[in-house]
């Protein structure tokens, strides 16, 4: 099983109502949530490890993930409130606006934390779940707690006006970054770093810090992947994009998936993954994220579809 570890929120979608004013639709969201949503609907075991709220938004959360076979042993409820994020789209592109203040999903706590069962074999961090406290430093604990027993991903998919602090989430998420065993980020992320040199130079002193995997997304110039053994690139499908809500936590679950599915989610196998290995996720990635941002929202595909596109 893949545990997914981080926030689900309700996104506030904007929409025109008949007299052509904006309204908000509320759906469920978030990129950890998007992100485990995938790979249930990829058919890949998959949990999610979040604080969650009993209220009306917490129950949808909860019945979406139950909908695409996301086991919920790993969730810790509360009462308090759900997250909710107000969504701005330009030209396709999502910004948001956060809600955040002492919610379900930001107060978790070390405390709270669940122990993980041995059916467990890679875990994924990503999200504004990140940045806050006391969750953000939470994860990290999380993090911390299991990277010698079992394969981290991480995706920082920074939202920058959620971060007060960029001096503070730089170092914490360098400090994530030398504990994953593969990182997935945008070339937009790459350069909220300020790191100097080249992509191939950072992503080469990143693989230094400890990840066996370094994996950029750069929209329709598609991804590419550094690694000990040399680069994989491969290119992005032509399709009609509708909006990219939900893009780069589809490519997070097309990654894990494809490990998943050649058996490499092991800490020695994610470690000397093989150029085939690595293309093979990194199409599947690309795949399915093509069909995500070929609809509105959120939606990524089920594992018929992907047979569909071929």
């Amino acid at each position: 099983m893949i545990v997914c570890c981080g926030e689900a929120l309700i996104d506030m979608l904007p929409r025109k109502n008949p007299d052509g004013l904006t309204v908000y639709l509320p759906k469920s969201g978030g990129s950890v949530f998007n992100t485990a949503i995938a790979l249930g609907r990829l058919d890949v075991p998959v949990g999610f490890c979040s604080g969650l709220s009993t209220d009306f938004f917490g129950a949808e959360l909860k019945a979406a993930l139950d909908a695409s076979n996301v086991d919920l042993r790993y969730i810790h409820s509360s009462d308090l409130p759900t997250t909710l994020a107000f969504v701005q789209l330009t030209g396709g592109h999502a910004s948001y606006l956060f809600y955040d203040e002492n919610s379900a999903g930001r107060m978790l706590s070390e405390d709270d934390l669940p122990e993980f069962q041995d059916d467990v074999a890679a875990l994924h961090f990503s999200g504004i779940s990140l940045v806050p406290e006391p969750c953000g430093s939470t994860y990290e604990g999380l993090m911390r707690r299991e990277k010698d027993k079992r394969v981290i991903l991480l995706d920082p998919n920074l939202r920058r006006p959620f971060i007060k602090d960029p001096t503070s989430h730089r170092a914490r998420l360098r400090r994530m970054i030398a504990m994953a065993d593969v990182v997935k980020l945008s070339d937009e992320d790459l350069e909220w770093f300020g790191e100097d040199g080249s992509v191939e130079d950072i992503a080469q002193r990143w693989l230094q810090l400890g990840p066996a995997l370094v994996v950029l997304t750069a929209g329709d110039k598609g991804l590419v992947a550094y690694a000990a053994s040399g680069k994989v690139e491969v290119a992005a499908p032509e399709v009609n994009v509708v909006d990219t809500v939900g893009a780069g936590d589809t490519v997070n679950a097309g990654l894990l998936a494809g490990f998943h599915d050649a058996g490499v989610l092991t800490k020695d196998a994610i470690r000397d993954l093989s150029a085939a290995d690595i293309r093979t996720a990194l199409e599947l990635a690309s795949q399915a994220a093509a069909i995500t941002v070929s609809r509105a929202g959120a939606n990524p595909p089920r594992r018929s579809e992907l047979a569909q596109s071929a």
